[in-house]
């Protein structure tokens, strides 16, 4: 018998986003201590459930073998979509990799690069970590965000455009930027540039460090080169883009010898950069602005400006 509750409301289509959101917005200066803006958090319809089939009755085998065959499709699905948003080799297929290159200009910026990042677990001995963003950079080409070793080593797969952002943490003590490079490679151009990080330890050599973006009135106006002290650098191989991370102190100390990530977040790793949690907080803004990326492709990233 057909239930006799009513359909749900369709759910109203969402607002459309700010312009001044979009990249192609000018930003600002921010002196000082920046004032940090929250979004509403993003939810699901709790009136969604099943609705009968056109009111035709199955009989019970043939429903259930349906009900089985389409919770099938359903996991399959969701494991493909699940495997990109966690980053699992494989994940993505044409469609995502070629959805993830356009999002440096179809997505705002708070949604890339959110104005403030929680980083649960992600200190030193899994404490919590905060990060506020005080400046995002206009989108770039990579002639002069990067060091020239760096862009040639990243040259095989091309530079569409550079995003960047720099955060502050909670006790306003270090400074971190973290860059998206949209690439114009395919997914095997990709791979092997990616392997290639991986056997030549490029991602670990100081003499391929990002260069931090530190514009003037900003907390982080004395982060230079000579002040970088950890860094990421993420080769993805389901997306078109490299995700890289690089911190450094805030009282604009200078450096002698900027660590790698994994080298500074090692167990028992003595050095200043490491017992400042430096490292920890170049690979914990990069994974988070990193799943910030997946959660925006599929189908429910739609072109906002």
């Amino acid at each position: 018998m057909p239930s006799q509750n009513p359909a749900p409301a369709s759910t109203p289509a969402p607002f459309p986003p700010d312009p001044s959101l979009s990249w192609s917005a000018p930003t600002p200066p921010t002196p000082g201590r920046p004032v940090v803006s929250f979004g509403e958090p993003e939810g699901y319809d709790a009136g969604t459930r099943p609705r009968p089939l056109g009111g035709l009755r199955l009989r019970p085998r043939i429903a259930v073998a349906a009900a089985c065959g389409v919770l099938g499709l359903g996991l399959i699905g969701g494991a493909l979509t699940g495997s990109w948003l966690v980053g699992e080799p494989g994940g993505g297929d044409q469609g995502t990799f070629a959805a993830a290159g356009t999002l440096w200009h179809s997505i705002p910026v708070d949604r890339l690069f959110p104005p403030t990042v929680d980083g649960k677990g992600a200190g030193p001995g899994g404490a919590d970590r905060t990060w506020t963003r005080i400046a995002v950079a206009p989108d770039t080409g990579c002639a002069d965000a990067l060091d020239p070793l760096l862009r040639k080593a990243l040259a095989p797969a091309g530079c569409r455009r550079l995003l960047r952002a720099t955060y502050i943490d909670a006790t306003q003590s270090h400074v971190t930027t973290v860059g998206l490079l949209f690439t114009k490679a395919d997914a095997a151009t990709m791979r092997a540039l990616d392997a290639r990080f991986a056997r030549d330890g490029l991602d670990r050599r100081a003499d391929l460090v990002p260069r931090p973006y530190a514009p003037k009135g900003t907390l982080a106006a004395g982060f230079g080169d000579a002040q970088r002290a950890a860094w990421t650098v993420s080769v993805l191989t389901d997306a078109p883009v490299v995700v890289y991370a690089v911190s450094g102190w805030a009282d604009d100390r200078v450096v002698a010898r900027p660590e790698p990530a994994e080298e500074a977040m090692r167990s028992g790793a003595s050095s200043a950069v490491a017992q400042a949690g430096l490292g920890h907080e170049a690979r914990g803004l990069a994974d988070r602005v990193e799943r910030s990326l997946r959660r925006n492709v599929g189908p429910s990233a739609e072109p906002s400006s």
